[in-house]
């Protein structure tokens, strides 16, 4: 490494006089090249013809052949031999080291080049070879700077345990972690694998508005903003449901949409204000052929991204192969909690067998809303290998067609990876008077705890209009990331999560 710049100091340190020196320097260096008319932030192009990993496989496969190469990326390390010196530089697709000898690149670059900082970005133009020590290289004809770096990097990131700096400051994160840039090309690519999936079976690829007019009766709490020329509130998206399926009415038979959704609620480990889901619509099927398209593009991308359907995370070993279990609500109570939904003669027998489990539930609560406070209590924790649960009580699915043999409860289904809710579906509910019904209770439950809430007329206008029975998906895009590139928080997978303002 280079022992001429003083790069384990970071705007962290306790030796806030040292750190300042530092900086002090590499402006003084800057303005030093600017008064020889050398500035790097003049330079407006560089051309790069190959990168890092792409010259080290065509070198291994072109039995050792010579190439020249024009290469740029930022200098993560230095090693300084009087005439000769190697560096390493970071470009998109990894680490390469570059040879850099006085007499190739000229006395005055050369001396330049020790005067250079660690993270300064530079290019690069010379000859692949390989080294006595074994490591293919590029032995530099030119090099110059491209852009002068006025912050130290960290020494150690590895070594940093305060998360929070790691996410404020991803541009950092990303330039010493080579695995977290690995993350997030994961995550195009899952995006990627996704998209291609759903095209390839006719699914029609849609964007709905972000900005809403009016605050439904939905549980989750939205962001108001206020439009000033037409001077009325706003409201950010809590989903983009109901206006697929607008689209549905309207004759688009298989729609989707990756949509950036926004709540105003709170943060932990699997929660973001702002996070993306991928909601799916189809014309003529229910919940099942929903369940089954969703097992199928699950496996699909899982073998296309991570190359096996088995995978690890966070120390538990994952088999993502159909078929997956598949239980009713009804039949994971019983089984993780011990009680049956069949034996509860009214809802006060319900609320009784809450107390005798330790449940809390509402003086009032249902025969239905018991068995979903059991299943969160006592199932939930239980599904790590991916299962679904279906046939949910009508009370907690506002959305969803009823079961006509059992009108109690709804034809939907989540399922679960890692004791995780990972998506939510339906057969979607297209009987306008009944969502007339259950708008209204949901918009009056609302007004009670001081919320403005509103029926969205113009969705029940569309529902009258008829809508063809339908299967929808939603899916949590983040946590479906988190599964697949094994990390244990949302904010892991979002390059930019939402952080609290530092104060002054």
């Amino acid at each position: 490494m280079d022992n001429t710049n003083s790069n384990n100091i970071t705007p962290e340190t306790d030796n806030q006089e040292e750190f300042n020196e530092i900086l002090r320097i590499r402006r003084e260096k800057l303005f030093a090249y600017q008064a020889q008319d050398a500035d790097p932030y003049e330079i407006t192009k560089y051309d790069v013809t190959a990168y890092s990993e792409d010259i080290k496989r065509e070198f291994e496969c072109g039995s050792e052949e010579a190439k020249t190469v024009s290469v740029a990326g930022r200098m993560m390390s230095r090693r300084i031999m009087g005439k000769a010196s190697f560096c390493h530089i970071s470009d998109a697709k990894g680490l390469i080291q570059v040879y850099i000898k006085r007499d190739d690149v000229g006395s005055d670059i050369y001396a330049d080049f020790k005067k250079w900082d660690i993270g300064d970005i530079i290019g690069v133009e010379g000859i692949v070879f390989r080294t006595k020590m074994g490591e293919i290289s590029i032995h530099a004809e030119k090099i110059i700077l491209l852009s002068k770096s006025l912050q130290p990097l960290p020494e150690k990131w590895h070594g940093l345990r305060d998360t929070d700096i790691r996410y404020r400051r991803r541009y950092i994160d990303l330039i010493v972690n080579p695995e977290v840039r690995e993350t997030f090309i994961h995550r195009s690519q899952i995006l990627k694998e996704l998209r291609a999936y759903l095209d390839a079976r006719g699914f029609l690829e849609v964007d709905t508005p972000v900005l809403h007019t009016l605050e439904i009766g939905a549980a989750a709490r939205p962001f108001i903003t206020h439009h000033n020329t037409l001077d009325i509130d706003m409201y950010l998206r809590i989903e983009t449901e109901l206006y697929l399926k607008r689209l549905i009415v309207g004759g688009f038979d298989r729609v989707y949409e990756v949509g950036r959704i926004f709540r105003n609620e709170g943060m932990d480990t699997r929660h973001n204000p702002e996070f993306t889901t991928i909601e799916v619509y189809q014309a003529y099927t229910d919940y099942m052929g929903i369940m089954d398209l969703t097992e199928d593009m699950y496996v699909n991308v899982t073998q296309k991204v991570c190359g096996s359907t088995t995978i690890p995370y966070q120390g538990t070993e994952i088999n993502m192969d159909k078929p997956w279990a598949r239980l009713t609500m009804k039949e994971a109570v019983r089984l993780y909690a011990g009680a049956d939904y069949n034996d509860w003669t009214d809802d006060a027998a319900a609320r009784s067998a809450a107390r005798v489990l330790h449940v809390e539930v509402g003086e009032s609560a249902t025969k239905g809303e018991v068995l979903s406070a059991l299943f969160e209590e006592y199932a939930e924790d239980k599904l790590v290998q991916p299962t679904f649960i279906y046939n949910y009580p009508v009370e907690v699915s506002p959305l969803a067609k009823r079961i006509s043999s059992d009108p109690l409860f709804t034809e939907r289904f989540e399922f679960f990876i890692c004791s995780r809710e990972m998506g939510n579906a339906f057969s979607e509910l297209n009987d306008p008077i009944d969502q007339r019904e259950r708008f209204e209770k949901q918009v009056a439950a609302k007004r009670t705890q001081g919320v403005n809430a509103e029926v969205d007329e113009d969705f029940i206008c569309a529902l009258e209009h008829g809508m063809p029975p339908t299967g929808g998906l939603g899916i949590g895009v983040d946590r479906l990331v988190m599964l697949l590139t094994d990390s244990p928080s949302i904010r892991d997978v979002l390059l930019f999560p939402t952080m609290k303002p530092i104060n002054p």
